[in-house]
């Protein structure tokens, strides 16, 4: 989908006031902050900001107010969205600090994707609770909660955090912790992008320096016994194992798929063991038992490397997403689920996985949030290619899965599973005093509706998108900064700028994050470790 950017402002004014620089249509740098990783989306904001820091994004929402256009806030190009017409688009990516404090915290900017942390708290044997892709942002995922490959074991990622750096849609810059602007603390944990945009988190890390995981890969005649076999094997597994399910449909020819797996059906198994590795080798021996898998690619494994798992893809790539919850997985799902969804049925869908929740998950975090959908036993998610010849039978079908899951889910979705925008779809999100405080707060802290694109809750009419505010208002918002202690004064810290944080990077697939690596990476002892059957 495209649309059309407003031309009838003239940004010269902001210019002058910023110490990043406007982006604008037809230049070549617009569109290479615009593009973003699902090839799908075709944003066109009236304008791009490169903001440099908190000052930045103050004059820009005020120059906003005067002018009347929304907001919207970018980072590293997975979070973007389709209703951007006229917008203005907020690109913190030079927001990079990444400071890792040995004793286990770390602050982190918004400009920062989660493999730059896990490399440098990995020197420290920390580990942050990083999401399946260690190629997305920091801010945006831990902000829709963060549901990530070890949640059963240490929870949602939004449960870690102990402060937040923001400006708020009143153009006040703000921290938010448990005691400073709780109320705020509560709706940026969970809520997504709706109250202001985030220049900085601080979490706590986890002593983890080595996992126990990776995928198990079956050819299509095992599917049925597969799945049915993990839906019971899941029922009773501890909290030191997270796992999720994938029938995958790769395509032959395409960088990054292995040879096993391209232009086949296969079903995957994930796995993620935080205990000892021997005990893990022994918890999923009865998946390796139900069919010889035809790579099995689960062991030992440096934290640091722990996007290798679901070695999600890296390089942008057009995607249609939809995802749901569900209360349970009896056979009965299992059985509809493979009728619409299995091998022969024709299924346009790259990925059809579900994820096991619970553990930790199912526990509030030690200060409430925003995050809802504690108690849902599992999250279906299906990932499809919405380009000719199958467009529209990558949507059809992602309806008819939804049919036929429908008596086994809660009606609800995670804030980060699933890509569609709208007050619709942000409402699937939580309950309705979730939805209805999260709203109160957006009407407080964004009293001109800047924020009213891509994942936001309703506004009520009298602060729905209205004129634009006089000069003298605008003037009158003039940034205040709320100044509170750091969350840790000691000076003995470990980074600096993400860019001197590590070293310089690897590629891709050196790097472990490709599927070609399921063959080739070293894991150290031989733990009832299968090997490739090419």
């Amino acid at each position: 989908m495209t649309g059309t950017p407003r031309l009838d402002v003239d940004f010269s004014a902001l210019q002058d006031r910023l110490t990043g620089r406007v982006h604008l249509p037809g230049e070549d740098s617009y569109t290479a902050l615009t593009t973003p990783w699902n090839l799908a989306v075709q944003p066109t904001p009236s304008a791009v900001v490169a903001v440099a820091d908190a000052a930045d994004i103050g004059e820009v929402l005020r120059f906003a107010a005067t002018v009347g256009l929304p907001v919207a806030v970018q980072s590293t190009g997975h979070g973007i969205v389709d209703n951007l017409d006229g917008a203005l688009l907020v690109h913190v990516g030079a927001l990079d600090e990444c400071t890792v404090h040995p004793e286990g915290w770390a602050r982190v900017g918004a400009g920062v994707k989660w493999q730059t942390v896990l490399d440098a708290a990995a020197v420290h044997g920390l580990a942050a609770l990083v999401g399946s892709a260690p190629d997305v942002g920091v801010v945006g995922y831990t902000t829709g909660g963060g549901i990530g490959p070890v949640a059963r074991t240490w929870g949602a990622a939004s449960d870690r955090v102990r402060a937040v750096d923001v400006v708020t849609g009143d153009g006040v810059v703000r921290r938010a912790t448990a005691t400073e602007e709780p109320d705020l603390f509560w709706g940026l944990r969970g809520g997504k992008g709706a109250l202001g945009v985030v220049t900085a988190v601080e979490f706590d890390l986890v002593e983890q320096p080595e996992i126990y995981g990776g995928g198990l890969y079956f050819d299509s005649e095992h599917t049925t016994a597969v799945l049915h076999s993990w839906r019971t094997w899941c029922e009773d597994l501890p909290p030191e194992a997270t796992t999720s399910l994938a029938l995958l449909n790769l395509p032959d020819g395409v960088p990054g798929v292995p040879p096993p797996l391209a232009g086949r059906f296969s079903v995957a198994v994930r796995f993620v063991w935080t205990g000892d590795h021997r005990d893990g080798a022994r918890v999923l021996a009865p998946i390796r038992a139900v069919a010889e898998p035809i790579i099995d690619a689960v062991g030992p494994l440096p934290f640091s490397q722990i996007g290798f798992v679901h070695s999600d893809p890296v390089d942008p790539l057009p995607v249609h997403e939809s995802s749901h919850l569900l209360n349970e997985l009896p056979g009965e799902a299992v059985d509809a689920l493979l009728a619409v969804a299995g091998p022969g049925t024709g299924s346009p869908q790259l990925m059809v996985e579900i994820r096991q929740l619970g553990g930790a998950l199912a526990r509030p975090g030690p200060v409430s949030s925003a995050l809802c959908q504690r108690d849902a036993a599992f999250s279906v998610l299906l990932i499809g290619v919405p380009a000719p010849p199958i467009a529209e039978a990558v949507l059809s079908h992602a309806a008819m899965v939804a049919e036929v899951l429908a008596p086994w889910t809660t009606g609800g979705r995670l804030p980060n599973f699933g890509a569609d925008a709208g007050v619709e779809s942000f409402a699937r999100c939580y309950d309705a005093p979730t939805m209805s405080r999260l709203t109160d707060l957006a009407e407080r802290y964004d009293p001109h509706s800047l924020f009213r694109v891509g994942h936001v809750p309703a506004r009520t009419p009298a602060t729905a998108p209205r004129a634009p505010v006089d000069d003298a208002e605008a003037a009158d918002a003039t940034v205040r900064t709320v100044s509170v202690p750091a969350s840790d004064p000691e000076p003995d810290v470990m980074a600096g700028r993400a860019a001197a944080t590590v070293p310089e990077q690897e590629t891709d697939l050196e790097r472990g994050t490709g599927l070609e690596r399921e063959t080739e990476l070293k894991r150290g002892p031989d733990l009832e470790r299968g090997t490739e059957l090419d």
